[in-house]
């Protein structure tokens, strides 16, 4: 691309696979993008999918000098396509979720003096106490999951502080198996960062403070209080608050970047760092959710994102801090049964085609007559069942549908368990309220229909490719002026908006208010019967 002109902000996200970065200018459109992917571009590091998969199938680690030599790669691929860095006013960044880094000691001052003359990786390469960092595929901890949750009190009493039970990838059970296994390197650690925090160090030549909404996905931070919980810090490691430092809200401006990069790249002296957070927070930012709405995404595996007031944790789903405005929060629910799911009804009842599934939907009535079905093809997270279980109008389990009845049973009872297990967390439909829809399925209109109807909310669709990256650019730019009460909504009006696809159908709050407790009891039945 040409040499920008104009003033911009950068949103940088480490991702799992691959380090991207947007770039957006005043009217807040992208005018640069640019990927590296770990795989290809840095194969020296041999990871799969950009991770180390360990021989005991639990334990999943990334290299963080693959992470620091990913940058050093981007900046000059951005030099080289001609990429103006003294038009960025600011930065930001997101980090794939629950990752951590562990610095060595001594590592603050070598950041604070980093020679422009040398890159990065070299620079950092004796800077990290623990080479392969954990991250968010890793399932070996559970060990210390129970211990953790035992120790404050039982998995109510964790999620009541830190907006979740105790998981295997969160942070503080990676860093209690640490300290256990390798205490030398625990001893060895000056600060721990997640990947968040340990991207926006980088950039800021000091040690980032983890922020609140990335800081919730740890198991250690008081969600309320928005300080680490002293009874989990205690049940995890010694020394612990030392090494993490006080969180600090998404919106802080951390500093001046480094003058490492102003030497290097030509960034300017006062441009600013603003604080990293996690992916899907950063997701959050990017599809411009608001007070009251959801986020659905319809992939592989389907989302969901909410923004709450009065969040109620429970032992599913997750509760963190809002990225974009400290008084509220998010939740997030994921379903592993999602795309496939419906690909298996889809080639079972329809032929294999969309139109014949599309068109059976538009046949059949809203509430199916009285028909539902819960449809787990593997082990779902929320609830932990599996298996597929049809209840006729009287609640009587049934061995089959018609084809029609089976393609709506199956997309309805997908969103009623949506709306069932985001209600437990403390969503509530408000005026306004919109239902946000992304990914492959999102492009079917029928099936957008039964979302709009089941949630009573109009639904609007929004393309948002790299939707981390680019609300990490966002948020950079409502850094700038959130110190003077700008809120993210007014900082980011000129974005592209979602647009709509379809409203509720009349009459649907009627037919699915009371088909939601039905649904409810049902998947209570389900899982009473696993359980036994």
């Amino acid at each position: 691309m040409s040499t920008l002109t104009s003033s911009c902000c950068l949103g940088f996200d480490f991702s799992t696979q691959q380090l991207k970065v947007v770039a957006i200018d005043g009217n807040l459109q992208v005018v640069h993008q640019n990927n590296v992917h770990f795989d290809s571009d840095l194969p020296e590091f041999r990871t799969q999918s950009g991770v180390h998969l360990h021989e005991d199938g639990l334990t999943v680690t990334s290299p963080v000098h693959m992470w620091v030599k990913a940058l050093d790669i981007m900046l000059e691929k951005m030099k080289k396509a001609g990429f103006d860095f003294s038009c960025v006013e600011a930065i930001s960044g997101s980090g794939q979720q629950h990752g951590s880094v562990y610095w060595k000691k001594g590592s603050r001052a070598r950041l604070q003096g980093l020679d422009p003359a040398k890159d990065l990786h070299s620079l950092l390469q004796d800077s990290f106490a623990v080479v392969d960092s954990p991250v968010w595929m890793d399932s070996s901890t559970t060990k210390q999951c129970l211990y953790l949750e035992s120790a404050v009190g039982g998995a109510q009493q964790l999620a009541d502080i830190t907006g979740s039970r105790a998981y295997e990838r969160f942070t503080g059970n990676q860093i209690a198996k640490i300290h256990q296994l390798q205490p030398d390197k625990y001893n060895e650690t000056e600060r721990i960062s997640l990947v968040s925090s340990f991207a926006a160090s980088l950039f800021l030549g000091d040690y980032a403070a983890v922020d609140y909404s990335d800081g919730s996905g740890m198991n250690l931070m008081n969600i309320f209080s928005k300080q680490w919980s002293k009874p989990c810090l205690n049940a995890t490691a010694p020394m612990l608050a030392e090494k993490l430092s006080d969180p600090t809200p998404a919106t802080t401006l951390l500093g001046p970047i480094s003058p490492y990069f102003v030497k290097r790249f030509g960034f300017l002296e006062n441009c600013k760092v603003v604080a990293f957070t996690g992916d899907n927070p950063g997701s959050l930012a990017g599809m411009q959710l608001q007070e009251g709405d959801i986020a659905v995404s319809l992939g592989t595996s389907d989302t969901v994102f909410l923004w709450i007031k009065e969040p109620r944790p429970a032992l599913e789903g997750h509760i963190f801090c809002n990225p974009v405005d400290c008084t509220s929060y998010m939740a997030l629910i994921c379903y592993k049964n999602g795309s496939l799911t419906r690909e298996r009804i889809r080639n079972e009842c329809s032929g294999g085609s969309w139109e014949g599934f599309s068109s059976a939907l538009d046949s059949t009535p809203m509430g199916n007559n009285g028909s539902i079905g819960v449809y787990f093809d593997v082990v779902e997270i929320t609830p932990p069942a599996i298996g597929v279980y049809r209840f006729d109008q009287h609640d009587k389990r049934v061995d089959a549908f018609t084809r029609e009845v089976e393609i709506r049973a199956l997309v309805e009872g997908q969103f009623l368990a949506k709306r069932v297990h985001a209600q437990k967390l403390g969503y509530r439909i408000i005026p306004g309220t919109k239902v946000l829809a992304t990914g492959g399925a999102s492009s079917n209109k029928a099936i957008l229909q039964v979302l709009s109807d089941v949630f009573s909310a109009p639904v609007y669709t929004i393309d948002v490719a790299n939707s981390a990256c680019l609300g990490s650019a966002y948020r950079a730019m409502h850094g700038l002026v959130a110190g003077t009460g700008v809120s993210f909504k007014d900082a980011v009006k000129g974005a592209p908006a979602a647009q709509l696809a379809v409203r509720p159908s009349p009459g649907a709050m009627e037919v699915y208010g009371p088909l939601l407790k039905r649904y409810a009891d049902l998947e209570a039945k389900v899982l009473m019967a696993k359980t036994q």
